[in-house]
């Protein structure tokens, strides 16, 4: 039998009773797919599964993104995230596999960067290390819900562009290349997004935000480092810690999360991931 236990006041629920790898029931999938817009993350236990089973369970929730160029897994319908190289040896702390793994320890939504952005990811955890590399999520509606009326009335309506070479440069300005610079350039994003009655409006923000339409430089910024220090705070975060086969979906339009460090040297990671495709720009949807 199917449970869904809550985790969090705010968020994200565990489901127990299931195994994703065998068939699963129109009926019982209507009660998934419900659980995971109510709870904006699910976390699926002792999912000892293939590449091939992964995706296949995350296409019942819609069309899978093609992995960008310039990614481990580039043109297919995974992404790895990995500090070893295809022999299983641990990578020199300036390989590009571990920069950019430093990179998605900023809070992030996945494919924000997209014209049409991500609609929710998932993440099965192959090889974890014995501490850290842990992975936490904020409830952006939770965050939503809860800010000033000041920071209401700034935010809504706002159009910012998000920029991948932009949160990359965090960690190393050269990270970026000339062809993934070219494959995804700067886009813009509602600064806020509605999800309709049931479950209101959401934040919508992260390390790819870069600026905001109509701001001088640094007042965009000056709002969305002032957005982003309320979001961060500890009563909206849920923080997972990983279990060898956990498996994890969450909504992309109404969470963000970022990766904990860990001892990357000497312990090994490995994460392989899907993405499930938005269906529509984030401006058809801003409040």
């Amino acid at each position: 039998m199917t449970a869904i236990t809550p985790l969090h006041p705010l968020f994200a629920a565990e489901v127990t009773g299931l195994d994703v790898s065998a068939p699963i029931s129109d009926a019982k999938f209507s009660e998934i797919e419900a659980a995971f817009r109510r709870h904006s993350v699910l976390i699926f236990r002792d999912q000892r599964i293939t590449d091939a089973q992964q995706i296949a369970f995350s296409e019942r929730f819609g069309a899978l993104e093609t992995t960008k160029v310039g990614t481990v897994g580039a043109g297919s319908k995974l992404i790895v995230l990995s500090n070893m190289d295809a022999g299983g040896t641990v990578v020199p702390p300036s390989d590009r596999q571990v920069l950019n793994n430093r990179a998605n320890q900023l809070w992030h939504a996945d494919s924000s960067f997209k014209a049409v952005p991500a609609k929710a990811s998932m993440l099965s955890a192959r090889i974890i290390p014995s501490k850290g590399g842990d992975t936490q999520y904020i409830s952006m509606r939770a965050v939503y819900r809860a800010l000033p009326d000041r920071l209401k009335r700034a935010a809504d309506g706002k159009v910012v562009i998000h920029d991948y070479a932009y949160s990359r440069s965090k960690v190393d300005p050269a990270l970026v290349t000339e062809e993934e610079r070219a494959a995804v350039p700067p886009v813009r994003q509602a600064m806020v997004i509605d999800h309709g009655p049931e479950f209101g409006c959401s934040l919508y923000l992260g390390s790819h935000a870069a600026r905001i339409e109509g701001l001088s430089e640094g007042e965009g910024r000056a709002l969305i480092d002032e957005l982003m220090a309320f979001a961060t705070e500890e009563r909206f975060v849920y923080a997972h810690k990983w279990r060898p086969h956990d498996l994890i979906l969450w909504d992309n339009r109404s969470v963000i999360h970022r990766a904990t460090p860990f001892e990357g040297a000497s312990e090994k990671r490995m994460m392989v991931r899907t993405t499930i495709a938005g269906d529509a720009p984030t401006l058809t949807a801003a409040a």
